[in-house]
């Protein structure tokens, strides 16, 4: 037996190998591409109307755009991807138009012409025939049909051979056992390339393409990936930073104590390599103790660090936070770059504050985030978020008061009022004050209008049941004119019907209730159930990066100082916040649930609820709630007692007993539905609020 090795003259099986090697690599970066682009919020999200600019905004604007296309799809990926696929296309295409060599069997009955029933002397007479038809001797070649000599040849041995097969012993075991009357055969393996690729010499050419790609570069990526995870925290952060983070905590810092531990990470060491950790520093340095927009004690802070890349990335820290202009386009370019690099080490900070548990640490973690985004030094005015206002401006709002004032109380107050406040000399203009009111009253503010617990499908909350945190509130933005009340409904709750599984689990939203009937059921609106509605992006100026906000929520122990109930995150909410134009506010109540366990002991608990915003500052809510446990057994005996029903007023027996002072008959009610069609409730529905907190005016 022999083997041969044919090469793929006709263009047949190659195609299959190019599609397969090709497919290896597009479908895994296509992948990787769509991912990356559907991680991304800030693609599809809104932002807040402003034509507001500062001196600055070029360089912040082109770090933003220089962000996106680093961490974003790459053009020579993406030209890589439309080339993968287009090759991918045309082996398809010749896949599909190229006709496929093929394969018969030897059969001695189709060359004969004969059926497999056929009779021996039906086999002999059929071969006589065509014997004197084919016989070289006595055919002759039909030219209209381009037949040959040798063509005659191979059919008179095929003819014979057939005949053979059929008659003569041996020859027909040789095609029972191997399919062919000469006896075993050799077989042939197709390679799946031109001949030309891999003869002249250009046989090793290949192979040193084959180990290229599967003997370097695939163990290079691999593995790059691999180590690439591990000195890598899941918040995105360097090991190495998030270990000198973790150095850094303490348990009584404050936002202006994280910026500075923010400051040990390495990135900054990457950011400031070599010569680059000295160069401009006492310039910086000389304007930021020379500012007056920062605390001694931040200056403190930098005169401690030692001199290197941590020195000068607190140095710009502080410049971009205090907003100081340092006269040179280097120093400025750096000073926006270093924010975004803080913001992302804040989250690993925020990750081991939420470690400790600790209440101080985890809010200045947070207030940071807010400070970062919006280029404001700790302690200093949340009316700096407002374009044009610098420190003439706030000092003209907030006087000598040593207590700040929001953005929200200074939009309260009458229009009248607020002009002749920051409007005049060395102030506003009248057109930056109409700016600066506009772009307030796109600010989403969350104003908490009510929280409290429950559990689904109960009246009363037992020892270690699964409690749901409801916290109901309306984007109310600062300013905002004819702000509609809330009705009793919008702070009601709904449980979703029992047999409703994806709604009680939370995989599908519910419609909104606009009503109940003369029954007390819910009445939903018509409308489709509604997706997730984002916020516009952070309005941050002077942050190189677009960011989505967040609102987080959670519980506190403001006797211990600790967390009770770790933070839930919200990026999105189940009601349009603003109005097709993008500018007014629908006032829409939103709701927020957060699960988590119940004390396993009876009793009243009292918790401080924060809900934080990341990227604005003062637009955060702290007030008491109260969840109260009930003993199983004592839920048990209040619940049965509900269940009781009382004497009917139309019953002529029940009036006569009550009037003689008689016992009357009372009627335990079993089935629920009969419950509810007697007394035009249902136990789904009602809002048990006032048995599971005590609700108290939001304290922002």
């Amino acid at each position: 037996m022999s083997t041969d090795y044919a090469y793929d003259e006709e263009g047949h099986l190659w195609p299959f190998f190019v599609f397969t090697l090709t497919s290896i690599v597009t479908v895994p970066i296509t992948y990787s591409l769509i991912k990356s682009s559907r991680n991304d919020p800030a693609a599809a999200l809104k932002r807040i109307q402003t034509d507001y600019k500062h001196d600055q905004s070029a360089v912040v604007d082109t770090l933003r755009k220089s962000e996106k296309r680093k961490d974003g799809s790459k053009p020579w990926l993406i030209a890589l991807v439309i080339a993968g696929w287009a090759v991918m296309g045309y082996m398809i295409y010749l896949i599909k138009t190229t006709d496929a060599p093929v394969q018969h069997l030897w059969n001695p009955y189709d060359i004969l012409g004969i059926a497999e029933s056929a009779t021996e002397k039906q086999i002999k007479k059929t071969y006589k025939m065509l014997s004197l038809k084919f016989h070289p001797d006595k055919a002759r070649p039909d030219a209209s049909k381009n037949e040959t000599i040798d063509d005659l040849n191979r059919r008179y041995v095929e003819i014979s051979k057939a005949y053979q097969a059929l008659t003569d012993e041996d020859v027909r075991n040789n095609f029972i056992q191997f399919g062919n009357p000469d006896g075993k055969q050799g077989f042939s393996i197709n390679i799946a390339l031109p001949k030309a690729i891999v003869s002249d010499g250009n046989g090793k050419y290949i192979v040193l393409i084959y180990f290229a790609l599967f003997g370097v570069l695939l163990p290079y990526l691999v593995g790059s990936w691999w180590y690439g995870t591990l000195r890598r925290s899941k918040e995105g952060v360097l090991m190495e930073s998030a270990n000198r983070l973790f150095k850094e905590y303490q348990d009584n810092i404050d936002e202006g104590g994280v910026v500075a531990a923010l400051s040990s990470g390495q990135e900054f060491e990457d950011l400031f390599k070599g010569d680059k950790a000295d160069a401009g520093l006492s310039k910086i340095e000389s304007k930021v103790m020379a500012s007056d927009e920062l605390p001694p004690k931040e200056k403190k802070k930098l005169e401690d660090v030692e001199s290197g890349p941590r020195r000068k990335a607190l140095a710009l820290l502080w410049a971009y936070l205090g907003r100081i202009e340092l006269g040179d386009a280097t120093l400025e370019k750096a000073k926006f770059q270093v924010a975004p690099v803080a913001h992302a080490l804040n989250k690993s900070f925020n990750a081991i504050a939420l470690a400790y548990m600790n209440t101080a640490p985890l809010l200045a973690s947070y207030f940071a985030s807010q400070r970062l985004i919006q280029a404001i030094p700790p302690k200093a005015s949340p009316l700096y978020q407002l374009p044009h206002f610098n420190s003439a401006v706030v000092r003209a709002v907030e006087g000598d008061s040593r207590v700040h004032t929001t953005v929200q109380a200074f939009m309260d107050q009458p229009d009248a009022k607020r002009r002749s406040l920051v409007v005049g000399k060395g102030l506003l203009t009248d057109a930056q004050y109409k700016e600066t009111i506009a772009y307030a009253k796109q600010l989403p503010y969350l104003r908490v209008a009510k929280a409290f617990f429950k559990v689904t499908g109960e009246k009363f909350i037992i020892p270690s049941s699964l409690v749901t945190l409801v916290v109901k509130g309306r984007f109310v933005p600062p300013g905002s004119e004819k702000v509609p009340d809330v009705t009793p409904i919008d702070l009601e709750d709904i449980d979703p019907a029992e047999d409703d599984l994806d709604a009680i689990l939370g995989r599908k939203k519910t419609k909104k209730v606009v009503g109940k009937d003369e029954k007390g059921k819910p009445i939903y609106e018509e409308s489709a159930e509604s997706e997730d509605v984002y916020p516009p992006l952070a309005s941050s100026p002077y942050f190189a990066r677009d960011h989505s906000p967040r609102w987080h929520v959670f519980l506190t122990d403001s006797k211990q100082g600790r967390v009770a109930v770790p933070p839930f995150t919200f990026v999105s909410f189940d009601r349009p916040i603003y109005e097709s134009d993008g500018k007014t506010p629908t006032f829409a109540m939103q709701t927020m649930k957060a699960q988590f366990q119940a004390p396993p002991q009876a009793g009243h608990y009292t918790f401080v609820m924060h809900v934080v915003c990341d990227s604005y500052v003062g637009f955060d809510t702290k007030m008491e709630v109260t969840l109260v446990v009930e003993d199983a057994s004592r839920a048990a005996e209040m619940k049965d007692e509900e269940e009781i029903s009382e004497p009917e007023e139309d019953s002529i027996a029940g009036i006569m007993n009550a009037a003689k002072g008689a016992p009357t008959k009372q009627r335990v009610v079993k089935d629920e539905e009969d419950s509810d069609e007697e007394s035009g409730t249902d136990d789904d529905e009602d809002d048990d609020t006032s048995d599971t907190n005590t609700d108290t005016e939001p304290e922002n």
